[in-house]
């Protein structure tokens, strides 16, 4: 049997608004699993939708660059939030970012890509060697059209083009770029606040829909419905759930009243010709990486030779 924790209640109390006691039952019913107990709770009611908790662990910047029909994330991590604030860090960034938006968005090879007379893993351990604190390229992403634009938007900027959030949207179309960039950021702006995990259902992880679909399913045959009503029931709360996670199904931020799609198709008419939204991504600066939690006192007391 798991030892539940504080902390662990409390994350699960972050990542689905139940209450205290509800996330301690629903942990210790599923044995610590964390997705398990955000099913059971919404299976009993309790919460509407197990949110992706993402705490975030890791520290450092994303760097954002775009250039026409190209743009770029960079995700570079390091020990302390204090590095963030280091100029020399910030120019890392900056500079790799660059170097993706030349060499694509491999690792590897953006690693093995020269600047000056040294490679990018050489400046990264410099870098480590000056500041005194370890740092790693996690990773990159790319997107690019044939014609139409790459917008970018960093949330909580640093420094221009790199922070906590990055997003970069592609708009493929042959219109007018000036028009399609203010689109594409206002575009950019909403998905780092909407967080949509695809473009549209077709791009889901079927796995997900599954278990969304298995989620919906239990709740309603708890209640004693009938299977050919869950059915019905279910087909509805998935269409409400695409709403919710699909980028053209959701309602565009800057105007509740219309869904992103009909916004986009709305623009068409000030940019001069159809519009498609090419792709999308959003790093949010060390989602899914746990970082682990260290009593301060404790080391203090530690270092000095007092229990």
């Amino acid at each position: 049997m798991a030892t539940i924790t504080a902390a662990m209640v409390k994350d699960l109390r972050e990542s689905t608004g139940a209450g205290m006691m509800d996330c301690k039952a629903a942990l210790t019913e599923n044995n610590g699993d964390m997705q398990a107990a955000q099913d059971w709770l919404r299976k009993k009611g309790i919460t509407k939708a197990a949110k992706k908790s993402g705490r975030v662990a890791a520290e450092g910047l994303i760097g954002a660059v775009t250039s026409g029909t190209k743009g770029v994330l960079v995700e570079v991590n390091s020990e302390t939030d204090f590095v963030a604030r280091n100029e020399q860090f910030q120019g890392l960034v900056k500079m790799i970012a660059q170097v993706a938006l030349h060499n694509g968005a491999d690792v590897e090879t953006i690693k093995a890509a020269k600047v000056g007379d040294v490679t990018v893993e050489t400046a990264i351990s410099d870098a480590i060697a000056t500041i005194g604190e370890n740092m790693t390229l996690r990773r990159a992403a790319s997107l690019e059209v044939s014609k139409g634009v790459v917008s970018s938007y960093v949330h909580n900027a640093v420094i221009e083009g790199a922070g906590k959030i990055g997003v970069i949207v592609a708009l493929e179309s042959a219109g007018k770029t000036d028009e399609l960039a203010i689109l594409g950021r206002q575009l950019a702006m909403h998905v780092a606040a909407a967080k949509p995990l695809a473009l549209d259902p077709t791009g889901l992880d079927p796995e997900t829909v599954k278990r969304e679909k298995d989620v919906l399913a239990d709740k309603y045959r708890q209640q004693g419905k009938p299977e050919n009503v869950i059915e019905k029931i279910v087909d509805s709360g998935l269409k409400t759930y695409f709403k919710e996670v699909c980028l053209l199904d959701q309602a565009f931020i800057r105007d509740s009243g219309k869904s992103v799609a009909q916004a986009v198709k709305e623009a068409e008419g000030k940019v001069g010709a159809p519009i498609k939204i090419a792709g999308f991504v959003n790093y949010a600066l060390g989602e899914g990486i746990e970082k682990q939690e260290s009593d301060f006192a404790a080391e203090v007391a530690a270092a000095s030779g007092k229990k």
